[in-house]
């Protein structure tokens, strides 16, 4: 079991909707640059190793989930705003998690 954390703790996440605007990959690595809309918010570009898993052109228009209030950082010469959520991440074939069609983007998870 990982470490437990308190509720206040985790109300510290900002957790939204994203609809991904654009995706392309980041030459020689599996990396995906992708540039996501989060509503009020506005567009940030977030960095993802999802590139053996996922195509860019299969992540277009599809919703996912945001980490919106992580600290950017430079990840090889790209800034990343943000992170989005996936599953099974450590079998290496991680899956985004997604969210169907009502949400709209920046919609807060809750």
């Amino acid at each position: 079991m990982s470490e437990q954390i308190t509720i206040e703790e985790f109300s510290k996440i900002d957790l939204r909707v994203g609809v991904v605007k654009s995706a392309e990959r980041i030459p020689g690595t599996k990396l995906l640059r992708l540039i996501i809309d989060l509503g009020e918010l506005g567009e940030r570009q977030i960095i993802a190793g999802i590139g053996d898993v996922y195509s860019p052109e299969s992540l277009v228009n599809r919703r996912l989930i945001v980490v919106a209030n992580l600290k950017p950082k430079i990840i090889r010469g790209y800034v990343s705003q943000g992170m989005i959520l996936a599953a099974d991440c450590s079998k290496g074939k991680p899956r985004v998690l997604t969210v169907d069609d009502e949400p709209g983007p920046g919609a807060k998870v809750c």
